[in-house]
C-alpha cells in the first residue's frame, strides 16, 4: 500500500477512535503505538475528557504521550508537567446555567479534581474502567464557585440537548461556544479554547507543523482538528453529520475494529505489523 509521506505526527481522540466499545485500548492497538514510539513518531491525545481521567488510560500505551484533554483546556507533557490550563470564569458558567434544564438532563462541571454533577448517571461512570476523576453530587443553586475546565451536558435524548444547546447560547454566546462530542453529549468551552489550538501549540514546541500531522477523530469537538492537521481521518462509527460536514475527509474502519491502529500499520509505519 502506498504511505503517508512527511507524516511525523499521529493525533487520536480517545473515545469512539483510539478506545474500543468497552472503553479501552485494545492489544493491537498498544502494539502499534509502541512501534510507532520506536520509529521516532510524535504521539499526541486529543481528548474531551478530564485530564485525571485520560491519564489512566494512555498509561496502558507504555510509550510517551502528550495529552490534550478536556478539549484543549488542558495540555500535559509525555511527563505529565501541565504546560497549559485554562478555566471557565465562575460568573460565565453561572450565567450558562441559569436556565431551565429538563430533569432528564445530566449536568457536569469539569472541576480540577473531581466533576461536579446534579445527578448520578451509570451511563458516564462506565466510561472510566478505574475510577480516578471522582464524581461529587451538588445542588448548583447552593454552591457559590462555579468556576470550571467546562461544562458538560448529556441526556439520551438528543433533542433535549438541542434545547439546552440552544437557551445556553442565548445567555453566553459571547464567551462559549459548543460541541456534541456524541449525540447524547454536549460540551461547552471558552471560545478560545479547542483540540486544533492545543495541538498546534505541541507541535510549535516539538518543532513540528500541523501539516506533518495526521488526526483520528469521531464526534463534532474533533471537526477542527481533522480539518487543520495535513490529513484527517474519520471513524466508520462516527455520526453521518460529522461525515457529512467533512465530505472530503477519508472514512476508514470503526473503533471496534482497530480502525485507527490498522490504518497506522498500512499507511504510516515503516514495516508491516500482523493485522491479526
Amino acid at each position: 500500500m502506498t504511505k503517508l509521506k512527511n507524516i511525523k505526527v499521529v493525533v487520536s481522540d480517545l473515545d469512539g477512535t483510539l478506545l474500543n466499545p468497552q472503553h479501552r485500548i485494545s492489544d493491537y492497538t498498544k502494539s502499534i503505538f509502541q512501534e510507532l514510539h520506536n520509529q521516532g513518531y510524535l504521539i499526541v491525545v486529543a481528548t474531551g475528557r478530564h485530564h485525571l481521567d485520560a491519564m489512566a488510560i494512555i498509561e496502558t500505551l507504555a510509550v510517551p504521550v502528550y495529552l490534550v484533554s478536556s478539549n484543549g483546556g488542558r495540555i500535559h507533557s509525555p511527563d505529565k508537567e501541565e504546560l497549559f490550563a485554562f478555566n471557565l470564569d465562575s460568573d460565565v458558567v453561572k450565567a450558562a446555567l441559569n436556565i431551565e434544564i429538563d430533569p432528564d438532563v445530566t449536568v457536569v462541571l469539569f472541576k480540577e479534581n473531581v466533576w461536579q454533577t446534579n445527578k448520578w448517571n451509570e451511563r458516564l461512570n462506565s466510561f472510566q474502567a478505574e475510577l480516578k476523576y471522582r464524581p461529587e453530587l451538588v445542588d448548583y443553586k447552593t454552591i457559590e464557585d462555579f468556576k470550571a475546565i467546562k461544562i458538560f451536558f448529556s441526556c439520551d435524548n438528543h433533542e433535549k440537548l438541542v434545547k439546552v444547546r440552544d437557551a445556553v447560547l442565548a445567555n453566553s454566546s459571547e464567551h462559549l461556544h459548543h460541541a456534541f462530542s456524541l449525540p447524547t453529549c454536549l460540551e461547552f468551552m471558552d471560545k478560545s479554547i479547542d483540540k486544533a489550538v492545543a495541538i498546534a501549540k505541541v507541535l510549535e514546541k516539538e518543532g513540528f507543523t500541523m501539516e506533518q500531522a495526521v488526526s483520528f477523530g469521531d464526534g463534532f469537538n474533533d471537526l477542527q482538528m481533522l480539518s487543520a492537521t495535513g490529513k484527517g481521518l474519520i471513524m466508520g462509527n462516527a455520526p453521518s453529520i460529522l461525515k457529512d460536514a467533512l465530505p472530503d475527509l477519508e472514512v476508514i474502519q470503526t473503533n471496534a475494529e482497530d480502525g485507527v491502529a490498522r490504518y497506522i500499520a498500512s499507511k504510516i509505519l515503516d514495516k508491516e505489523l500482523a493485522t491479526t
